[in-house]
């Protein structure tokens, strides 16, 4: 009889420390969520050669047209830069500068290797050395620093229009780049966003319009 109750005891004393372990697991991942992004805004005064020009070398120069942004892409809570450019050698003032040249968009497709990819010249002449810049900030100036967090050139994404919209990822909810596609994929929607390493392309199908 005392064996019964005592296993009863134990049975009850488990359970109780398996709802507790329960509770305390439900509570943890109530953790509150991160805050949403801050939207995205033009920098004001736009930025001109002269910024590109200091960051980029005398190879890159701004692409009248496409929108400007400054936004957080890469989560810190700094404000980073997104500029169109026509750039006429990436790989040439890439170690001067200390930028990092990469292509999202054919690496989606199997060809990740800059030095190869940068080569690829566009049929239409309007389009040659067209790329975006991307500045991520750091301390106080932010993307304005002297020297930033880092620097990237984005080569070989076919765009025709620039936005900026929230993307959910697994984990979080981001800012990303969304763009309409020109050339092969006219008509056609894409985002290139940052993973927490790097700048990913991801097409999304028929046009944002």
């Amino acid at each position: 009889m005392y064996s019964f109750r005592f296993a009863r005891v134990l049975t009850l004393a488990a359970s109780l420390v398996m709802i507790a372990g329960g509770q305390a697991e439900a509570e943890h991942s109530k953790k509150p969520l991160s805050p949403p992004p801050a939207p995205a805004k033009s920098p004001s005064p736009a930025v001109t050669d002269e910024l590109i020009k200091k960051q980029f070398g005398d190879n890159c120069s701004v692409l009248g047209g496409p929108p400007q942004f400054t936004m957080d892409l890469d989560g810190d809570g700094v404000d980073d830069l997104v500029v169109a450019a026509r750039c006429k050698n990436p790989m040439a003032d890439r170690d001067e500068y200390s930028f990092q040249i990469v292509d999202p968009y054919d690496t989606f497709l199997g060809f990740g290797d800059v030095k190869i990819t940068s080569t690829f010249a566009s049929d239409s002449p309007e389009r040659r050395g067209v790329c975006l810049l991307i500045i991520h900030g750091d301390g106080p100036d932010a993307w304005r620093a002297e020297k930033p967090k880092a620097k990237f050139m984005l080569i070989n994404l076919p765009f025709k229009t620039l936005a900026v919209k929230k993307l959910s990822l697994k984990k979080r909810m981001t800012l990303a780049i969304y763009m309409e596609e020109t050339g092969e994929g006219e008509n056609m929607s894409s985002v290139v966003f940052w993973d927490g390493k790097k700048y990913r392309y991801q097409p999304l199908g028929s046009s944002m319009e």
